[in-house]
C-alpha cells in the first residue's frame, strides 16, 4: 500500500528531486541504488536503511534528520545569532533559508577588506542566482567578464558559470545570494 502522505519521508524526497531538477534515473546512478528501488522509497513502498537515506539526502543537499522533522511556521532568524562558517578568503556565509526549502536558498555573505569567495572562480548546480550587494563594494567576475557592483546593485547568472565576488573599496562588503532551485 502505498502512501498518501505528502509530508512523509519519500514525499520530502521527491519534492527535492522535482526542484532540483533530478530524474529518478539519475538519482539511482548517484547513489548507486536502482531507479525502482528510489521511486519505490519516494511513494512510501519501502523505508529504506539509514545509510540508504544518507545516500539520497547528501546527494539532494541535505542532512538525514531534514527528511524527517521540519517545521513550516514562520521562523524570524536573528544575524546576530547566526555564526555563519568561513567562506573564500577573509569571508563568512549566513544561511538565510532552512536547508529543506526545495525552491529557494538564500546566503547572506560578509567580506572584510579584500575578502573574496576564494583565489578561483568557482560554480555549483544548475540555478538562477541573484547577487544582490548590501552594502560595500565589490567586483563579480562570471565567466570572463567583470562586473563593478555597489550597495544596492544586483546581477543575475547561472551557478554554473564560473563566477567569484571580491571586495573592492578597501571596506567591509555584505551581499546577499539567492539561488533557485537550490544548489547548496
Amino acid at each position: 500500500m502505498e502512501s498518501q502522505d505528502t509530508d512523509s519521508v519519500g514525499a520530502r524526497l521527491r519534492r527535492r528531486r522535482l526542484a532540483l531538477r533530478m530524474t529518478l534515473r539519475q538519482v539511482a546512478e548517484a547513489t548507486g541504488l536502482s531507479e525502482g528501488f528510489v521511486s519505490q522509497l519516494e511513494r512510501g513502498v519501502h523505508s529504506g536503511s539509514i545509510a540508504t537515506l544518507q545516500k539520497i539526502a547528501a546527494l539532494l543537499g541535505l542532512e538525514v534528520g531534514d527528511l524527517f522533522t521540519w517545521d513550516r511556521s514562520p521562523a524570524v532568524r536573528r544575524f546576530t545569532d547566526q555564526q555563519g562558517f568561513s567562506f573564500g578568503v577573509s569571508g563568512r556565509k549566513v544561511r538565510l533559508t532552512p536547508k529543506q526549502f526545495n525552491h529557494l536558498e538564500a546566503f547572506l555573505g560578509v567580506f572584510e577588506a579584500g575578502g573574496s569567495t576564494g583565489v578561483e572562480p568557482y560554480s555549483h548546480g544548475e540555478s538562477e542566482e541573484l547577487l544582490f550587494v548590501v552594502s560595500g563594494e565589490v567586483e563579480v567576475t562570471v565567466g570572463k567578464t567583470v562586473h563593478h557592483l555597489a550597495a544596492l546593485d544586483s546581477l543575475t547568472y547561472s551557478s554554473s558559470e564560473p563566477h567569484r565576488v571580491m571586495e573592492k573599496a578597501g571596506d567591509t562588503a555584505m551581499v546577499l545570494w539567492a539561488m533557485a532551485p537550490p544548489s547548496y
